[in-house]
């Protein structure tokens, strides 16, 4: 895979929380982000984790989804492609097991693309 390079208003990973990274920030809509995932779920054993993802209001989510995430050499890994405005997030091993940051889940704004 080619991977275009980082533009320079972009850093190449962002820490959101221990255990949850982002990559690139900021997030811009319709560019491919990597969220990687090495919380709670993952340190437990899980044998298979899902990113949980849905869009706008983070009290109302839209296009949910749950996303099959890879075991990698430092945690678990998913690809997505950002739309909307918001990003919403948590994670399941599919056994309703939840890393859900304590009831807030995760919330980040999808930039539109233009200049920061």
């Amino acid at each position: 895979m080619i991977r275009k390079p980082t533009p320079k208003n972009k850093v190449q990973t962002a820490v959101v929380e221990e255990g949850v990274s982002i990559t690139p920030m900021p997030v811009t809509e319709g560019e491919a982000v990597s969220i990687n995932y090495d919380g709670l779920l993952a340190q437990s054993g899980a044998s298979k984790l899902f990113t949980h993802v849905g869009y706008g209001s983070s009290e109302n989510w839209i296009q949910v989804q749950d996303i099959p995430m890879e075991k990698v050499q430092d945690g678990w890994n998913c690809e997505i492609q950002p739309k909307g405005n918001r990003l919403n997030f948590c994670f399941h091993d599919g056994a309703n097991h939840w890393d859900n940051n304590y009831g807030r889940n995760w919330s980040i704004s999808i930039h539109d693309g233009g200049i920061l």
